[in-house]
């Protein structure tokens, strides 16, 4: 199932994706049957649907806390000649970082440096702690796409990499949690990222040096996880430039696309 959350009317809701968007019509003709409740509860859909294009698409969560991993494939490392971590190397991105598909991602006025990271992202179900590797399928809603902009100035710059990472709108999230990938395929899916229909990062999350398992694992060793949390498993190589009016597209096989513009304050 994909889940999106998404406004009408000034409601907000969430709603099961029905259709192909892989389809030849693209995202024209999706239909959203509105869920009665959360996804993080057991719900119902309602039987009353809305097309996809009447609607607005917001982030399909709003998470308590963002959690990132950085450099967790090797060639991403590299390009920026950075050595591998011995161990996960957390990171966090504020709530306020966090848009959803279509959402103009704002240029930060103390950087001339902004990169897109195309990443995997995975949505936290229940609240969680001390997670066994045995049961980490059990607290996984689904995946999503996210772009993890990073002011790459500032990250070289500052120790600690809070405004570099957590600056508003650095963290698009969407267009929707796919919910039907199990971890062995979430484990090996086709990662891009392009900017102006241009390719810039090709990858897959089978790269990585961490796997999901291994990221959940030691991230609830140390913190709680909240339903709707979110975590960021890294990116794939080929990390580059963006300015005002680039439009950055992350594609991630099984899932969707999520599409953002790029502009400038004020």
């Amino acid at each position: 199932m994909r889940i999106a959350r998404f406004s009408i009317d000034g409601n907000v809701a969430f709603g099961a994706v029905e259709g192909d968007p892989t389809g030849p019509g693209g995202l024209d003709g999706l239909v959203l049957d509105i869920i009665k409740g959360i996804p993080f509860a057991d719900f119902e859909l309602s039987g009353t649907k809305v097309p996809l294009d009447k609607v607005r698409l917001l982030p399909p969560v709003l998470p308590n806390k963002v959690v990132a991993i950085g450099r967790n494939y090797p060639a991403h490392a590299a390009e920026l000649g950075n050595e591998v971590p011995a161990a996960p190397w957390a990171f966090f991105k504020p709530s306020t970082s966090v848009i959803g598909p279509g959402d103009p991602i704002v240029y930060p006025t103390f950087s001339s440096e902004v990169h897109h990271e195309a990443e995997l992202a995975v949505v936290i179900s229940r609240l969680c702690r001390e997670v066994p590797r045995e049961r980490v399928k059990d607290v996984i809603l689904g995946f999503t796409c996210a772009n993890d902009v990073t002011a790459r100035d500032t990250q070289r710059t500052e120790k600690q990499w809070a405004r570099a990472k957590g600056f508003d709108s650095s963290c698009p999230l969407g267009p929707w949690i796919e919910t039907s990938l199990d971890l062995a395929a979430a484990s090996d899916l086709a990662i891009t990222a392009t900017v102006n229909g241009e390719l810039r990062q090709a990858g897959r999350s089978s790269e990585m040096i961490n796997s999901i398992e291994d990221l959940i694992v030691n991230i609830t060793e140390a913190m709680t996880l909240l339903p709707g949390d979110v975590l960021l498993t890294g990116t794939p190589a080929g990390v580059g430039p963006l300015h005002p009016g680039d439009e950055v597209a992350v594609s991630i096989e099984g899932i969707g696309t999520l599409t953002n513009k790029v502009i400038s304050r004020g």
